[in-house]
């Protein structure tokens, strides 16, 4: 009778053979439980019911007038459920905007927000509402001052007086900073968004210094706001200045791609945007008599001017990419 031979030691298993936690399978294949897990988030109904159900209670609060309209037509509920999903994705993955500065937004009470203005169509101005409204500790409304073209478009003009959008007027201005709210000013007007790309990043006139004024007799801190990209998503080349005054526009831009590719002329380039909110001016050392010192008006109107054009020549010195 033979004995046995002693049974063979099972071989080790290194870890690219082990499972667990601590898998190098799950490493080297990219993880069988990630994998899993990500399925099992996109598999999740979850989000989609969150947001089925933040629709149906809009529906239901708009049938049943749930919802509050103040003096100038803002609309908050309008704003926060359906105008502002409608911008995220542009401002995210589209523009891909990189806010800084938003800890000199103060959270409460009144305070004017003083930027620079550019490309053909004021998408800058939106941007700049989402970023404060989103990042902002606080989630504050801009409420932009907006020029009399604005709301003389019949489609146009409901939509801005819903979306916190008042007249770019003295009397309005200060009534919406007395009340506390966040106000955002472009004094270039039509002049910074209409000039041609030649001339890009470069701050035109401030005007007569109204904003000044209105933060003076306010009381409220003035915040420098600088966005640079908005110059190059619709680089002007030209204008058509005989169309533009047929059809009753300050300007008619000409692209490299509008007119020449009708309405696909029309989408912005997906140029990336930066957007800095600088330290707030404080006016609370000064009487509300000082708003009518045109020489105080002017200085402290250059000073925040010249403080943009600096910030718009840093962040272009910082700037690798137009695109990227």
């Amino acid at each position: 009778m033979t004995a046995e031979p002693p049974p063979r030691p099972a071989p080790e298993l290194g870890p690219e053979f082990e499972f667990g936690a601590e898998s190098g399978l799950g490493a080297a294949d990219g993880g069988f439980e990630v994998e899993a897990e990500a399925e099992e988030r996109a598999a999740d109904p979850g989000d989609l019911e969150r947001a089925l159900a933040e629709i149906l209670a809009f529906l239901r609060r708009r049938i049943t007038g749930e919802y509050t309209v103040d003096e100038h037509g803002f609309d908050v509920d309008l704003t926060e459920h359906v105008v502002a999903p409608l911008l995220r994705p542009i401002y995210r993955s589209y523009f891909r905007v990189e806010t800084r500065g938003l800890e000199n937004i103060p959270d409460q009470g009144g305070a004017l927000v003083v930027s620079n203005h550019s490309g053909a169509i004021p998408m800058d101005a939106l941007m700049t509402a989402v970023a404060i409204l989103d990042h902002h500790p606080a989630h504050r409304h801009l409420r932009m001052l907006a020029a009399d073209l604005v709301f003389a478009v019949p489609f146009l003009a409901p939509l801005a007086r819903k979306t916190g959008n008042t007249l770019a007027c003295q009397a309005d201005a200060e009534r919406l900073l007395g009340a506390g709210h966040l106000v955002g000013v472009w004094p270039e007007g039509f002049k910074g968004i209409g000039k041609p790309f030649s001339e890009r990043y470069k701050l035109q006139r401030f005007g007569r210094g109204g904003f000044v004024s209105a933060a003076l007799r306010a009381g409220v801190p003035i915040v420098p706001c600088t966005v640079v990209g908005a110059e190059e998503i619709y680089p002007m080349i030209g204008n058509s200045r005989t169309l533009a005054r047929v059809l009753g526009l300050p300007y008619l831009p000409i692209t490299p791609t509008f007119p020449w590719l009708g309405l696909l002329g029309l989408v912005p380039l997906p140029s990336k945007w930066i957007i800095e909110f600088g330290e707030p001016v404080d006016t609370a050392g000064y009487t509300s008599a000082a708003a009518d010192d045109p020489m105080l008006v002017f200085e402290l109107t250059d000073r925040i001017r010249e403080t943009i054009q600096h910030t718009l020549y840093g962040l272009l010195m910082q700037r690798r990419s137009v695109f990227f």
